[in-house]
Order: C-alpha cells, then sequence, then structure tokens
C-alpha cells in the first residue's frame, strides 16, 4: 500500500469534468485507488464517490493506492491532479 497527499489545483475544485477525468484515470489500474478529504474516503474509480467527497480548489487529499501496480497508479494519479486534470 502506498498513499501520499497532494493539493487540489482546479480553480472550481473536482466536479464533473475533473472527477471524470480521474476516475478515467484510476480506471486504468488493478488496484484499490481511494483517497481521503477531512473525515471521508472516496473511491477513485466512481464518478459519484469522488463528487460525494466536495473536493474544492487549496484542499489537500491523500491519495492511497493498494494492488499489484500501486506504484505506478499514484504516480500517474499525483500527476494528472498537478496537471489541473484537463483544466
Amino acid at each position: 500500500m502506498v498513499s501520499q497527499k497532494v493539493v487540489i489545483k482546479n480553480p472550481t475544485g473536482l466536479h464533473l469534468r475533473p472527477a471524470g477525468i480521474l476516475c478515467k484515470e484510476a480506471m486504468q489500474f488493478k488496484s484499490l485507488i481511494t483517497f481521503s478529504y477531512g473525515e471521508n474516503t472516496a473511491n477513485a474509480k466512481s464518478v459519484l464517490s469522488v463528487l460525494g467527497a466536495c473536493v474544492k480548489c487549496g484542499d489537500e487529499i491523500v491519495i492511497t493506492c493498494d494492488g499489484e501496480d500501486e506504484e505506478a497508479a499514484l504516480k500517474r494519479l499525483i500527476e494528472a491532479i498537478e496537471s489541473g486534470l484537463g483544466e
């Protein structure tokens, strides 16, 4: 299991479009991928779960990956978030 903190840079936070991009990236991996924000834990492979976390710009989340491709999954998701998730 690997995890890392990352700050959301999107001006509008994780709304529908960036949430969809995050999920699309996460679904490319076999590992269980979740993120924690405050007291909530969200499944990064579920758009509804990501949207339900209500993550805003500047919020810090902790991404956790657990499985056979966990290192690659964590690296790719961190890169996607830091690049702005398409925005």
